[in-house]
């Protein structure tokens, strides 16, 4: 008996990796499992992009459409990549290769709200899927399969696809049975339900993902780690935003505006974000709750030290140091962590019912409050929107987080106006630097612009911003509401492209 695989129709299929490439066609769109660098497939990716070599090599045109959860690694993005074998890509991505081959315009790439991309696809916006190749932990002897260390998309993926491969990782622990919530109550419009999730403790769903065993073409084995990267220690600026946002809460809290223990938190990924949640941990609060998408190292810790005592995501992107922890006391974290489905942990109803407090990075803001969190000067793609306008948009209380400077100084995270806008001035409740914390809640627009010069611009570029607005106010008298010199305001994005300094 495999106990990995326990279920005889499913064993019978087990194959190779390059014997399940030889299933997926030029043309595919294909749906993979895989999210922040977690539960994605190990060996189909590369035998893949070996076969697509082979068919360049012989001089025919080999490529697929590629959809996941979102970002991967580059054992799957990275080699996929190299390969030239990506047509299509979406929602998300982070891979430098794939990066470089979207902004020369070589893969078309559908930057896409999280929430968005299972459903849109279900909706058949993007076509049919012809393949879905999931990585799982385990089979169980019924069919049922147990996920690993993101769900995802992967519900939707194994509902809609013609065909499904599944990698059986023996790697990712088999104690991770009981780790996922996978809600199957979901329904096109317009017999949609409401979710009833009141509370991020709550389950509403099951501990497994259900697959149409006909579907199911191949059966992969692998026993290969997750590649997340390591996160860096934090800086003095990632420090100073920590504190800036610490005491914002205290003070929310003081006002009567939010509970003792906060609401329910949700914080995006990177080394901001972990200096955050080591703030939090170093705080007085204490019976906290999150409802993100990823799970970090620095939630690991607020749930060790017992700042947070339950944590919900679509997936976990843990550090080399955090995997170990998670798999050497894995125990001890059943019951307080829940992974579910991508459509849920970024589902706008529940968001805005649960009363998120939502962090999360930008490349830039502008002085009325819209921010860039995707493109470089305009045009080039850092790596995607991903979740954090289903959060802004829908949040009780969100941050948008910078350093107030990039590249020595060179730019400032504080423009006139963004040189691409992913979340208008609308959606924008708070901005803050090293510098300070600029509450915009409740500012008309040339309130806005003071609140954020004088508290989020780093000091070498405040008088230039003030002088802007200035200028501004008294070239137009009769357009006032939201002053701007059409013809300066994305200038300093082209003084940086002509000198290297804005």
């Amino acid at each position: 008996m495999n106990e990995r695989i326990a279920c005889p129709t499913m064993l019978s299929k087990v194959v190779d990796a390059d014997q399940a490439a030889t299933l997926i066609r030029p043309g595919d769109r294909v749906g993979m499992s895989g999210f922040t660098g977690a539960g994605y497939p190990k060996a189909l990716p590369a035998a893949l992009a070996h076969r697509v070599r082979e068919a360049k090599a012989r001089g025919e045109d080999f490529r697929i459409d590629l959809w996941t959860g979102a970002s991967t690694a580059p054992d799957a993005d990275g080699v996929l990549a190299e390969a030239g074998a990506i047509a299509r890509r979406l929602p998300y991505n982070s891979d430098p290769t794939l990066r470089r081959e979207i902004n020369a315009g070589e893969v078309e790439y559908l930057d896409v709200h999280l929430s968005h991309s299972a459903q849109h696809m279900w909706f058949g916006f993007y076509g049919n899927l012809d393949v879905a190749v999931v990585e799982v932990t385990a089979i169980l002897p019924d069919g049922l399969l147990v996920p690993s260390s993101s769900v995802g998309n992967n519900k939707t993926w194994l509902d809609q696809a013609d065909k499904v491969i599944l990698e059986v990782n023996h790697w990712q622990p088999r104690d991770f049975e009981g780790f996922h919530d996978v809600y199957y109550g979901t329904a096109l419009p317009p017999y949609r339900q409401p979710i009833q999730l009141t509370d991020p403790t709550q389950r509403i769903g099951e501990q497994y993902l259900r697959v149409d065993p006909r579907k199911v073409v191949a059966v992969v084995e692998t026993h290969a780690p997750d590649r997340n990267a390591d996160f860096s220690a934090p800086d003095e600026a990632s420090v100073r935003i920590a504190e800036h946002l610490v005491d914002f809460l205290h003070a929310e809290v003081a006002a009567e505006r939010m509970p003792k223990n906060l609401l329910p938190i949700q914080s995006g990924v990177g080394n901001v974000a972990n200096a955050v949640l080591a703030g939090l941990s170093q705080s007085p609060f204490k019976g906290l709750a999150s409802f993100t998408e990823v799970l970090q190292d620095g939630m690991l810790d607020l749930l060790d030290d017992g700042t947070l005592e339950f944590a919900s995501a679509t997936s976990f992107g843990l550090s080399d140091a955090g995997v170990r922890r998670f798999m050497d006391n894995i125990d001890s974290y059943k019951g307080k962590i829940l992974l579910r489905s991508e459509e849920i942990s970024n589902h706008p109803e529940l968001i805005r019912r649960l009363g998120l407090i939502c962090m999360n990075g930008m490349i830039e803001a502008d002085l009325y409050g819209n921010v860039n969190s995707t493109h470089v000067m305009g045009s080039s793609i850092m790596n995607g929107i991903g979740g954090s306008g289903d959060f802004a948009r829908n949040a009780y209380l969100n941050f948008f987080v910078s350093p107030s400077t990039a590249k020595g100084g060179a730019i400032s995270s504080i423009v006139p106006m963004v040189s691409h806008v992913d979340h208008t001035e609308h959606d924008v409740m708070v901005v803050v630097t090293e510098q300070g914390l600029a509450d915009l809640r409740g500012l008309s627009p040339r309130k806005r612009a003071r609140a954020i010069i004088d508290n989020a611009a780093h000091p070498d570029y405040r008088d230039a911003l003030r002088d802007y607005v200035e200028r501004a106010e008294a070239a137009r008298p009769g357009a006032l509401h939201t002053p701007h010199l059409l013809d300066e305001a994305l200038s300093w994005h082209q003084r940086y492209l002509e000198t290297g300094h804005m």
